[in-house]
């Protein structure tokens, strides 16, 4: 390569770089915005927080919102009670490390209470909407950050950064609000809430960006690890307490990590080599499948899945 090809190749890179701090310094500067327009707004906000990756870059950027003084919400993890043990670490050591109030609303305790049942599948992600509303009921919160983004999910792309709930916690895709020129109406009725997305415009190749430009502190499980997994409808499931593989499904110890994580039994690895943040972004940048697409069972069961969901109340 010639002095004068390098000198262009490096310029080039320099440019590139440059656009994506740019547009990462947006993104951020939008989340921030959003942060401190609830926090302004609205009177009792509570944060989402299961110790995942989404969540814990939307904590990172509220502690920014609000540096020097601490964040002035309590955080809020809806447990189901299979959730990975790494990641339930790391949510209870982040909180800690922050000084922050963690409230735990359990999906066993609503079984145990007669007010759900179990799922023949095993899976209880579906089950988490019941003590979601009831701990926003309990805690009286008029505003509920969450983690979602437009790029995971069909449905989720149709959000608005301020979606309305009713009462009931129901999303009403008619009655979404214009978001024009960045301007946010938290406007509602008493029992009523906002679900606040400051993610919404983010990618997952966004989330990686600024998690390596940040040093941000993720769950080993988001990098390659090895791990006794066994095959099912495509995906490289762990067993645990909501059960395992049934007699024709082997497990095999293989190198694997998780795009996204939820509940064992419908989160699913990928087989993996990418142990470094960067290793990931190149991983992200080549796959064609988005996070949830991939490796998420709960997203399958129909076209409309989610969006039925968020109906009932859902995230």
């Amino acid at each position: 390569m010639s002095a004068v090809t390098a000198d262009r190749t490096s310029e080039q890179a320099r440019d590139l770089a440059g656009v994506a701090l740019s547009q990462l310094d947006d993104l951020e500067s939008e989340a921030i915005h959003i942060f401190r327009e609830v926090v302004g707004e609205l009177e009792r906000p509570v944060l989402l927080f299961s110790g995942g990756k989404d969540s814990i870059v939307m904590l990172h950027l509220a502690v920014k919102a609000f540096w020097p003084a601490p964040v002035p919400f309590p955080l809020l993890h809806v447990d189901t009670g299979h959730n990975f043990p790494e990641v339930l670490a790391h949510r209870d050591a982040t909180a800690e490390r922050l000084g922050l109030r963690l409230l735990v609303a359990s999906v066993q305790d609503a079984i145990d209470a007669g007010k759900l049942r179990e799922r023949p599948d095993g899976t209880r992600n579906p089950l988490q909407t019941v003590p979601l509303l009831e701990a926003i009921e309990e805690g009286r919160f008029d505003a509920v950050f969450g983690g979602g983004r437009r790029d995971e999910e069909k449905a989720r792309a149709k959000e608005r950064v301020f979606s309305l709930r009713d009462e009931f916690g129901a999303w009403d895709p008619r009655r979404q609000r214009p978001e024009l020129w960045g301007l946010y109406n938290g406007r509602h009725r008493p029992g009523e809430h906002v679900r606040v997305f400051p993610l919404s415009n983010w990618t997952e190749m966004d989330v990686w960006l600024y998690i390596e430009r940040e040093g941000i502190d993720l769950p080993s499980i988001y990098y390659a690890h090895e791990r006794d997994v066994f095959s099912r409808d495509g995906m490289w499931l762990t067993a645990g307490d909501w059960g395992g593989p049934k007699p024709h499904e082997t497990v095999e110890r293989r190198q694997v990590r998780y795009r996204t994580v939820g509940d064992m039994s419908c989160t699913g690895a990928v087989d993996s080599d990418a142990a470094t943040v960067a290793d990931v972004i190149a991983e992200v940048a080549g796959s064609r499948l988005t996070e949830r697409g991939a490796t998420r069972a709960d997203d399958r069961m129909s076209e409309a899945a989610m969006e039925d969901r968020k109906r009932e109340g859902y995230f």
